[in-house]
């Protein structure tokens, strides 16, 4: 994978420091997320008179997913294409693909709440319980449907071109 500015620490090397890379994806697409999360579940808050609960309001919990990840990622997707200097000259055309693609993936990630609950039946309570089996796999599970069904990532595999190059798939010239 091509982590920029950081494979220089595991030996690799440097085509961009940030743009275009998996740490701009990873740091950019995390953060936005994160914010509209909050912003989402505190306002979701503000209008059910109590703390958003997938047990207590299941549609609106369902109604939140979608509206979070949906926000977040948008947000992700205009600050690409309106910074990125690979962008230049068709910011317009990626923020319309980049909105697009959110969308359609983002209404595959409906079922994030009820993997916890699931989990629960078949392995048990402790197992669902826990921040592995309540946070970390159902955001696993709805960033691969989310990515898989609406992000057509570089072409080549979801590789960029120096990660071609970095896994020996492309000859240099």
């Amino acid at each position: 994978m091509d982590y920029g500015y950081f494979n220089q620490f595991i030996g690799r090397p440097i085509d961009q420091p940030f743009w275009g890379t998996r740490t701009q994806h990873i740091v950019g697409v995390a953060g936005c997320l994160a914010v509209t999360d909050h912003a989402s579940q505190h306002l979701f808050g503000k209008y059910l008179g109590r703390p958003l609960c997938f047990a207590k309001s299941p549609a609106a919990f369902v109604a939140h997913t979608f509206f979070f990840i949906f926000g977040g990622v948008a947000i992700y997707c205009a600050g690409d294409a309106a910074l990125n200097p690979a962008h230049e000259g068709r910011r317009n055309e990626e923020l319309k693909s980049g909105l697009y693609s959110t969308y359609i993936g983002s209404c595959t990630a409906w079922f994030e709440p009820y993997v916890a609950p699931v989990l629960a039946t078949v392995a048990g309570s402790g197992v669902a319980s826990t921040w592995a089996g309540s946070a970390l796999l159902p955001a696993t599970l709805a960033y691969s449907t989310v990515k898989g069904v609406g992000w057509y990532d570089w072409g080549n595999s979801g590789l960029n071109d120096h990660e071609m190059k970095l896994n020996g798939l492309v000859n240099e010239q």
